[in-house]
């Protein structure tokens, strides 16, 4: 998986309450993302195993809105996704060591 700064702002969004199902505006309000950035980032995690998808159990009429559809890592998506960024984490000081303060 190429973790790009998007796809790791929706892998700590997503790590901060692993077990907590999370929606897509839910999503977008976490990480800033528009959903034109979120959307595929969910599609390619899903297609790499790290994340289920399941839709709401609701009626929409009762409930007043569109049934949510739900994302949660999956076990290996917990460890690959602690893995990944703990090795982007660990890139950082070095490339900011040599970059220009101002930045």
């Amino acid at each position: 998986m190429r973790l790009t700064i998007p796809v790791a702002k929706v892998l700590s969004a997503l790590l901060a309450e692993p077990e907590a199902p999370r929606y897509g505006l839910d999503l977008m309000r976490l990480t800033g993302l528009p959903s034109g950035t979120l959307y595929p980032v969910l599609h390619r995690l899903q297609a790499a195993g790290w994340l289920t998808a399941d839709w709401e159990a609701v009626d929409p009429v009762a409930a007043g809105r569109p049934a949510r559809r739900y994302y949660r890592l999956t076990g290996e998506g917990i460890r690959s996704a602690r893995l990944a960024l703990a090795e982007l984490r660990a890139l950082v000081p070095a490339e900011r060591a040599g970059a220009d303060p101002a930045w």
